[in-house]
């Protein structure tokens, strides 16, 4: 029951840091995770020691990471920096671990030489979650991005395959350099031969389940989340690598089919929607683990008489030191053969050594760190110490990235690509694109299903805009011109005589009332509408007189109101129509839809017609059919956005299944 009421508890803390990491951008999520942990150990009763089998920390939480991570990358960028990556990914995780290594022993000389290797194996992969947590306000460039992201794949599987090795040195006390290459290159190797094996052998038992006609949503995603358990345990248990087999069968990600079409596209919808909520959920429930053991692993070795406290500090400081300083040195030695190759007569300037910075303290340490660290055996002398360090380093890069990196490469421009693989801007478009078709296809046969349809393009946009934060300011000015066409007409009635002035005016005086509030009066008197009081009350003084009449009485005078505010309505509506179907508007079609379908409304209430089962009915069925022509309009617009070149081709391919999924839940609600 404890540790039930524990992982509910984890996962409530990960929850709530989804929720601030939105109301707070600018700080990482990895570091908010960091810090609830380190408030529920602080409020806890007593001290929350985990203690868990290293295998399992293994398979349970860096398996389906690592997978998803090898999933998503880009593979195409990936090989186009296959050099650079592999650099880092494994020349430098071995430099850092043996620099850090021969640091450590002659700082700490009771840690061993071998345990010494390990911590810096350790600390050598990068956490991928905390590259893409990096600040909104830091700008990399595609090349460093792309380089980050696949260093953080592969040297996971690097480190972890070096800090094994390293660790049961340590344990057993022996070390023979023959027998560890040996079995370093059949676990490398074999590792990797026996992920792609077995991606392809879950590829085949997919496709012969789909032969069959058995295959749906739930057995897709469950056998996808399956598959990095089963690819650890099978290559673990044949002495190979699990960790880089894994990232093979990711790499390889042949189980989702090739074909695309509506099914597929619910699919890896779904699918996708799964993983991120899981590797959120695995990534967070480390992080917020580390806040929680923060607290003990500090208090271990800071009460120990054995170390002083200065000294604890100084060695994190300087075990941060070493390895942000042998990583700069390595990237710039990288960045130099990169700027030679490409361009031999480019002087190598402070532009290089920028890029070098970024690149350096934008591969912080994180979740991966952190599991290996916990899965150090306890019969290894000074474990927690090496914990505390770990611990340390993993803080201290973390702040650097968060804060530092934006300072160095601060938030530029969008450039042309970024905004072709931004399909916010181009999406809202499209539904306008759509709107505006629509309402120019308006009859009155089938204005009711026509509204219907609209309103769902409407609440589409808002959608879109919330969830990028685009601010979505009430079009006044367009409520102002409809109330002056309201206004227009009624003058225009009332100097043809087509209704009472009294009416006329009273309707003007309630006009010049919206008017106010829309642009925000504070007081309901102004010169204009003290002018259309006046010529009201003179008006119909007059009109009186000659009419020798005493006005109309107060049924009539309720009716011709609702004639006049129908007519009124009925002219804004017609208005609003020529404004959203022509090209030289530059309303929003959003917001002239939505002010037409208020007005519509508005003259539906004042009719008081209610509408039959029957009637109803065949509105719903109208709208299938206008949802249905809307989304063949969709996906022509879609097609024509990428062909001049406004979407790319992963934004592109990701709308149209979008709208591939949509039209399957429509024909699955017929």
């Amino acid at each position: 029951m404890e540790a039930l009421m524990l992982a509910l508890l984890l996962l409530a803390a990960v929850l709530v840091s989804s929720v601030i990491d939105q109301l707070v951008p600018k700080i990482s999520s990895p570091l908010i995770q960091i810090l609830l942990g380190l408030g529920i150990a602080l409020l806890a009763s007593s001290q929350i020691k985990i203690e868990l089998d290293d295998k399992l920390f293994l398979v349970l939480f860096i398996a389906p990471l690592l997978y998803d991570e090898a999933k998503n990358i880009d593979k195409a960028s990936l090989w186009r920096n296959r050099k650079p990556v592999l650099s880092l990914a494994i020349g430098l995780v071995l430099a850092t671990a043996l620099v850090v290594g021969f640091a450590v022993h002659w700082l700490v000389p009771s840690i061993s030489l071998f345990a010494a290797f390990a911590l810096g194996a350790a600390l050598g992969p990068t956490d991928a979650v905390a590259v893409a947590s990096l600040s909104k306000e830091t700008s990399i460039s595609s090349r460093s991005k792309s380089i980050l992201e696949g260093e953080s794949l592969i040297n996971d599987a690097s480190g972890i395959v070096a800090f094994q090795f390293a660790i049961a040195a340590a344990v057993t006390g022996t070390f023979s350099l023959v027998d560890a290459t040996a079995d370093f290159l059949f676990s490398f190797f074999g590792g990797i031969l026996m992920g792609i094996a077995l991606g392809y052998l879950g590829n085949f038992l997919v496709r012969k389940v789909r032969s069959w006609g058995l295959e749906n949503t739930t057995f897709h995603v469950l056998f996808e989340v399956f598959t990095p358990f089963i690819v650890y345990l099978v290559a673990n248990a044949l002495h190979t690598s699990g960790i880089l087999a894994v990232v093979a069968a990711g790499l390889v990600n042949v189980i989702s089919p090739r074909v695309i079409g509506p099914s597929i596209s619910r699919m890896n919808i779904v699918s996708t929607s799964v993983w991120r909520v899981l590797s959120f959920a695995l990534n967070g429930v480390v992080f917020v683990l580390l806040g929680t053991q923060l607290p003990l692993a500090f208090q271990g070795t800071w009460e120990s008489t054995a170390v002083s406290n200065d000294k604890l500090i100084a060695y994190v400081l300087g075990l941060a030191f070493i390895v942000i300083f042998a990583r700069f040195v390595w990237v710039m030695a990288m960045e130099w053969v990169h700027s030679r190759a490409e361009r031999a007569d480019r002087p190598f300037g402070l532009e290089n050594v920028r890029t070098a910075a970024v690149m350096t303290l934008g591969g912080p340490k994180g979740a991966i760190t952190l599991a290996v660290a916990f899965t150090i055996s306890y019969a290894v002398p000074q474990r927690d110490l090496m914990i505390f360090m770990a611990c340390g380093v993993i803080v201290v890069t973390l702040l650097l990235a968060t804060f530092v990196v934006p300072l160095l490469a601060p938030k530029k421009p969008p450039t042309d690509e970024d905004l072709r693989c931004d399909e916010t801007e181009v999406s809202i478009e499209i539904l306008r694109t759509v709107i505006e078709d629509l309402a120019a296809r308006q009859t009155a046969e089938n204005r009711a299903a026509t509204q219907m349809v609209i309103r769902s393009y409407n609440d589409r946009i808002a959608r879109i805009k919330s969830r990028n934060d685009i601010e979505d300011e009430p079009n006044t000015a367009l409520r102002l011109q409809a109330v002056r066409w309201e206004q227009e007409l009624t003058l225009k009635l009332i100097d043809d005589e087509e209704i009472y002035p009294i009416i006329g005016y009273q309707y003007l005086s309630r006009l010049a009332r919206i008017e106010n509030m829309l642009k925000h009066h504070r007081g309901r008197w102004s010169a204009q509408n003290f002018m259309l009081r006046l010529r009201a009350i003179a008006r119909s003084g007059w009109h009186r007189i000659v009419a020798g009449l005493p006005g109309i009485n107060v049924t009539e005078r309720v009716q011709a109101i609702r004639d006049l505010q129908m007519q009124c309505a009925e002219h804004v509506v017609e208005r609003l129509q020529q404004k959203l179907a022509s090209p030289e508007s530059d309303e929003p079609a959003e917001d002239v839809s939505t002010l037409l379908l208020e007005y519509q409304r508005s003259i539906t209430a004042l009719r008081n017609a209610n509408p039959s089962i029957t009637a109803l009915t065949n509105t719903a069925s109208k709208a299938q059919d206008i949802e249905r022509y809307g989304l063949r309009l969709e996906l022509e617009q879609i097609q024509a956005r990428y062909e001049d070149g406004d979407l790319c081709r992963s934004s592109y391919k990701r709308l149209r299944e979008n709208v591939a999924l949509m039209q399957v839940d429509l024909e699955d609600n017929v």
